[in-house]
């Protein structure tokens, strides 16, 4: 069976790829924090594991036990929006900790056995903010675009030993990404007129892209709202 592992699964973009893999078939370790959420998944066929992925020691303990066939880099957070020039130190290293740093270390687990191997497929949910200025996010923009550079150089490395690598270049999808950091009504503001992306959508696109046969690989796919949103309207 087809192994995929899933940081960021307990809610959003990473539970609906977590869910819509395990339909298709895959073997689906769920990481996330939550427990209740990891849980909730368990009642589907899901496999979780309940883990930070700052925590270096305890995901090595998870990762060098698991064969690996599909990664997914998916765990993310923003930080309070506003102004580069005001924002906490605490939260730009916590920023880059979670976006970048957590998700270049654990490819670094996994990547070896997919050169031996000589097969595997490594995703990262990035952001349209990679590649369009958005005010107020900074730092999380800078993280997201480090992880298409990242991606697009990996696949270099990679692609002669038969390993795929895509950037998922994610929209506005309606997620509990801003839940912490902007109240009910600004979240209803958001995601108002039913037009943003679901993250069931960008599931069904990565098993698509999962699907294609070993000699085509996608490098990046966009998904966005076919409706205009706000100048803000990112993942």
């Amino acid at each position: 069976m087809t192994t995929a592992f899933i940081t960021g699964a307990s809610s959003g973009i990473g539970r609906a790829m977590a869910i819509e893999l395990h339909g298709a078939g895959y073997e689906v370790f769920a990481v996330g924090r939550s427990q209740a959420a990891l849980e909730e998944l368990r009642t589907h066929g899901i496999k979780p594991i309940a883990l930070d992925i700052t925590d270096r020691k305890a995901l090595e303990a998870v990762v060098n036990d698991l064969h690996v066939d599909v990664l997914i880099n998916n765990a993310g957070m923003i930080p309070p929006l506003g102004n580069f020039a005001d924002m906490e130190v605490s939260d730009i290293d916590a920023t880059l900790e979670v976006n970048l740093r957590a998700a270049l270390l654990l490819t670094r687990l996994v990547v070896p056995q997919m050169r031996d191997r000589a097969a595997g497929h490594i995703l990262f949910t990035g952001s349209s903010a990679a590649h369009t200025a958005f005010s107020n996010i900074a730092v999380y923009s800078a993280t997201k675009a480090a992880l298409g550079a990242f991606a697009a150089a990996l696949r270099a490395d990679l692609s002669p030993h038969g390993v795929r690598v895509t950037e998922i270049v994610a929209g506005r999808v309606e997620t509990q990404l801003y839940k912490d950091i902007l109240d009910k009504n600004a979240r209803a503001a958001m995601y108002a007129g039913n037009v943003a992306v679901q993250p069931e959508d960008v599931a069904k696109m990565v098993l698509a892209v999962l699907a294609l046969p070993a000699r085509a690989d996608v490098t990046r796919f966009d998904i966005m709202p076919t409706r205009p949103t706000s100048p803000s309207g990112t993942k």
